[in-house]
């Protein structure tokens, strides 16, 4: 009898399996069968409303534009930190962490404070007719604070893990800081960049709690999903809460499914070279 390479291995598979189900997939198949108590008639005619359209286009805006502004920002953040050695590295680095640790609604109290019109980054904004509290803007800046980390924590490790003879082999052939990071640099950290992506996003499209304060929640407007489908929790409509939910539901296995297949060819490209 050939022996198992990790003992006690059905066991903990047992136990894996267990909690998965009971924390991930319960949940949602009582999201999936709540949602489908409806007919089709009414589960379209539901998530098709005016209010539920205009929630879906302000929510996926909101979150696109955060999470590409996470991006270019969040490479650079982990580029810095991984680097570069200067006084408060540590601390900077620590604080990358703090939308983990920090309360979402503790998060959005704070961003209205400082952005609202009398705040200190809103009352500056406002002589220029800049208004973030509110508005779809202050939206996305809620949306970018709390899913920087996932950008900066999968980038990271890669950048500290890269063979510094690689670039080094790229300036004796001539290459420019550009043409280095192009064409060196960005393929090795496309993996890790989609899968930061990736979780970025999907922050952006469930949060809730910094994002209700700071918005304004004004329908056809500032209303995000989750909103909406907390509104119609609270009005007793389960079905139709669970109909909005389960949009966002399926939006967010096409995105992790679009993004495993560009991750599975960006490997496939980078171990070809």
């Amino acid at each position: 009898m050939a022996r198992r390479v990790l003992p006690g291995l059905p066991l903990a598979l047992g136990f894996t399996l267990l909690y998965l189900a009971l924390i991930v997939l319960l949940p949602l198949g009582a999201l999936v069968f709540k949602a489908a108590s409806l007919g089709p008639e009414d589960y379209w005619r539901i998530i098709s409303s005016p209010r539920a359209v205009a929630s879906y286009r302000v929510t996926v805006f909101c979150a696109a534009v955060a999470t590409a502004f996470n991006l270019v920002f969040g490479l650079a953040l982990a580029w810095v930190l991984t680097r570069y050695r200067f006084p408060g590295r540590r601390l900077l680095d620590a604080l990358v962490d703090l939308p983990f640790a920090l309360p979402t609604a503790v998060a959005g109290i704070s961003l209205t404070a400082l952005f609202g019109q009398n705040g200190w980054f809103g009352g500056a904004l406002a002589p220029f007719g800049i208004k973030v509290a509110y508005t779809q803007l202050g939206i996305m800046i809620a949306m970018a604070f709390t899913s920087l980390p996932f950008i900066v924590r999968t980038v990271q490790p890669v950048l500290e893990d890269l063979d510094p003879s690689i670039e080094e082999a790229a300036q004796s052939l001539g290459g420019s800081d550009w043409t280095i990071m192009r064409k060196v640099i960005l393929p090795l950290l496309t993996p890790a960049l989609l899968a930061g992506i990736s979780l970025s996003f999907a922050r952006c499209l469930g949060e809730f709690g910094a994002i209700i304060f700071i918005a304004g929640n004004q329908p056809m407007r500032t209303e995000i999903t989750a909103l909406l489908a907390f509104i119609r929790l609270e009005e007793y409509d389960l079905p139709a809460a669970a109909a909005i939910a389960s949009v966002m539901l399926i939006a967010a296995f096409v995105m992790l499914a679009v993004t495993n297949a560009m991750q599975a060819r960006a490997l496939r490209y980078t171990r070809r070279d």
